[in-house]
């Protein structure tokens, strides 16, 4: 008889007598293989959806953004574009205007605060909108009608049929939208979308000065053009117009890393809790070989090596560790089904969910190495079993860990098996090693605590106690106790669900509005000059106390530093091809959104509540215009202060000098101060505050705060100033942080999933 045929047999025997020991083996595994197979086979899902949806979800070929209305240059840029594509600007380029606005039906009573979509042409062209009736988009090209969100009638009680009032114009609502290529369930939790014909826009009068609104084109291109090539010929030129362009390629691989990142991070809570369960695979086998002690001996008294028997025991190790992984697949396979409705209100996807063939071979792979890596050392013990255990079981010391070459070979394959798991999950050598690190941190913290526990129990062992308690206490130090595998096992459990835990206070912390009792929870914006008295005293007449107006000046940067903004973001385009490249000139690399966008600043004479100045002095009140400048004075030098991040992003700081550009007149100024901004705070915050004087006749809007604690009397006040001003926006506090409980409650259910594991 040959050793593998005595080892095949033997542990046949062995594991149908001692099958349901091994069952907490089998178990152990299970749960771990289960959360990564489920976890891996939905990210092959997902990029499969991306790969095969990425032109939906962009809506066309390539897409042009623009924030407020377009030049006739920027308009010239994309004919050309279309033109070099080989695209009919006829029936290939579709225009939408994308902006917010207060909404209200005739027939019912209360407002909603909606997200408008305004199309021209045929966009998407890629991708199905579905609609109830089913057919209604077709019917946005017919005149004044509407498609809007289901929830919007929910809110305002109303119907199809019904007649919509979106600022100055009407529209007559022909269904509702139920499925939007690349929609993100989330988004509709802010406001309601609405979509209406485009060409109607002007009349709604809610494109006033002041109103923030995007502008999109959406190309289809012919199969012939090379995309790629186009979008790196013309990005530029884009960019210099404060636009920018993106192409479905790009939005696939940015979706693809971003579905990436969140697998390898999900992957990594599924590897804690297979290493938890490798933790209970060698507690369990330890616990398994004392038990099985008098076998072994006997073998070993029959003529088998010790060779053989470890072989014995390592093959039921791997047989059972096999087993688990196979059970396990199968829970991932059941356990990935439930996925998408957790993780569905963030993905822009439909998700065909099917097994992955890569995830099940993972799954396998790897349950079974765990199973095998983390029983190798207590089955390295077996080999100091000496075949007289049996007649002196009575006298004979249990074997501890050996010191042996073989010994220190298994913790180094269990220490490296650790590591590049981890590193296999994350993708990375760096991030695999320093989790691997921080795992054995936190072990080496436990194990500590399990032997400190067992020295102060034999060192202090309370004897006054009754009987059990003394029993149940002695137990943990006692020979062939579990407490360092238990502590380990209970201890790390711990550490992952209080990590978790912590990820979600910090999360909600963040996302939680500083309202505080007796604060605003009402915000009025883009009430232009002429209105704002008659807001306010809307406000008055209900009884309220309106704050006072807060001014709203747009503008943008024309030049840093004598640097002029085009020049910058010119670098940046060159830095972003050339990653290593730093920027001449200056201390590091500047943000090309930041010196694009435009900046909705305010004056004032000194700091608010809800924001600390942290270097230099906030900019003092012009009592004389020769002091600080005006926009006649050229030569005037206005003091600023910056909120601490745009100063980052700028790459600016105290004393440096930005000229502005508003409407046309130039403001210099000189950034005198940095400032922290608690953003939380339902406050006007900033990112740029001049002083009382250069920009009091600055084209501007205005917003105005108060506070109504009831209901049914804010909506009443809504209603009044909507009807009264169709271009003046509100928000409700209450509403907005419902809306981000909402939102979070979806983040801190897929957190709890995760703890499931």
């Amino acid at each position: 008889m040959t050793n593998l045929r005595f080892v095949a047999r033997m542990a046949w025997r062995e594991g149908r007598a001692t099958g349901r020991r091994l069952l907490f083996l089998t178990a152990a595994i299970s749960i771990g293989v289960g959360a990564l197979v489920a976890i891996e086979s939905f990210t092959d899902n997902l990029r499969t959806a991306v790969e095969q949806q990425s032109r939906a979800l962009l809506g066309g070929d390539v897409a042009a953004r623009l924030r407020g209305d377009p030049t006739p240059a920027y308009r010239a840029l994309l004919d050309s574009l279309t033109r070099a594509a080989g695209a009919d600007p006829a029936t290939d380029l579709s225009e939408v205007i994308a902006f917010d606005g207060m909404s209200y039906v005739p027939r019912t009573a209360g407002t909603r605060l909606v997200q408008v979509k305004a199309i021209i042409g045929g966009y998407p062209f890629y991708g199905e909108v579905k609609t109830e009736p089913d057919g209604r988009w077709t019917r946005l090209a017919e005149g004044h009608v509407a498609l809007v969100d289901p929830s919007y009638l929910t809110a305002l009680g109303a119907q199809v049929g019904d007649t919509m009032a979106l600022g100055e114009s009407r529209f007559e609502i022909v269904g509702t939208v139920t499925g939007f290529p690349g929609d993100v369930g989330v988004q509709s939790a802010f406001g309601p979308r609405v979509y209406i014909p485009g060409q109607f826009v002007t009349e709604t009068g809610l494109l006033t000065f002041g109103s923030r609104y995007d502008y999109d084109w959406y190309l289809r291109t012919p199969a012939s053009t090379d995309v790629a090539a186009l979008a790196i010929a013309w990005r530029a030129k884009f960019v210099l117009l404060s636009g920018g362009l993106r192409t479905a390629a790009e939005e696939e691989r940015d979706l693809k890393r971003f579905f990436d990142q969140l697998g390898r991070y999900l992957s990594l809570v599924a590897l804690i809790a297979l290493l938890l369960g490798g933790i209970g695979v060698g507690s369990a086998v330890q616990v398994f070989l004392r038990q099985k002690r008098d076998s072994i001996a006997v073998l070993r008294c029959l003529g088998a090596t010790s060779g053989q028997v470890f072989g014995v025991y390592l093959a039921q190790a791997i047989v059972m560790g096999l087993a688990g992984s196979i059970v396990g697949v199968a829970l991932g396979i059941v356990l990935q089904l439930g996925l998408p409705s957790i993780f569905g209100q963030f993905l822009p996807l439909d998700i065909t969910v099917r097994p992955s063939w890569r995830a099940v071979g993972t799954g396998l792979g790897v349950g079974v190495w765990v199973a095998t890596v983390f029983a190798l050392l207590p089955l390295l013990d077996i080999r100091r079993i000496p075949p007289l255990a049996v007649l002196r079981r009575d006298v004979e010391v249990s074997p501890t860990a050996g010191t042996d070459r073989l010994s220190w070979l298994a913790r180094a394959a269990l220490v490296l098996s650790v590591t590049g798991l981890a590193m296999l999950q994350v993708q990375s050598a760096i991030r695999g090693a320093v989790f691997a690190a921080a795992i054995g941190a936190a072990l080496l913290v436990l194990w500590l605590a399990a032997l400190g526990l067992i020295r102060a129990l034999r060192r202090w062992f309370p004897h006054r106690l009754a009987y059990v308690y003394r029993q149940g206490l002695a137990n943990l130090y006692r020979p062939a106790n579990q407490t360092v595998a238990v502590v380990l096992a209970l201890g790390f459990g711990a550490f992952l669900l209080g990590a978790l835990a912590v990820m979600q206070h910090n999360l909600l912390r963040q996302l939680s509005l500083d309202g505080g009792l007796g604060r605003p929870n009402l915000v009025f914006f883009d009430i232009q000059p002429d209105q704002r008295d008659g807001v306010q005293q809307i406000i008055r007449n209900a009884g309220l106390v309106a704050t006072g107006a807060v001014p709203i000046v747009p503008m943008r940067i024309r030049s840093i530093n004598g640097r002029l903004a085009k020049t910058i973001l010119a670098d940046t385009l060159l830095q972003r091809a050339d990653s290593t490249s730093r920027e001449r000139g200056g201390r590091g690399r500047r943000d090309s959104w930041a010196v694009r966008r435009e900046f909705r600043s305010t004056y004032r004479d000194s700091a608010v509540a809800s924001e600390k100045v942290v270097v230099g002095d906030f900019p003092a009140p012009c009592v004389k215009a020769r002091s600080c400048g005006t926009s006649a004075q050229v030569d005037g030098v206005v003091p600023i202060s910056l909120e601490v991040s745009i100063a980052g992003d700028l790459d600016v700081t105290v004393r440096d000098t930005i000229v502005w550009d508003i409407q046309g007149v130039a403001i210099t100024s000189v950034v005198t101060s940095l400032r922290e901004v608690n953003w939380a705070r339902f406050e006007p915050n900033f990112y740029v505050v001049f002083p009382d004087g250069p920009l009091n006749d600055a084209p501007q809007s205005f917003v105005v705060l108060t506070r109504v604690d009831s209901a049914a009397e804010l909506g009443t006040l809504q209603r009044a100033v909507v009807e009264r001003y169709p271009n003046v926006t509100s928000i409700d506090l209450t509403a907005v942080q419902q809306t981000i409980e909402k939102v979070v409650g979806s983040v801190v259910l897929a957190i709890r999933f995760m703890a499931l594991f």
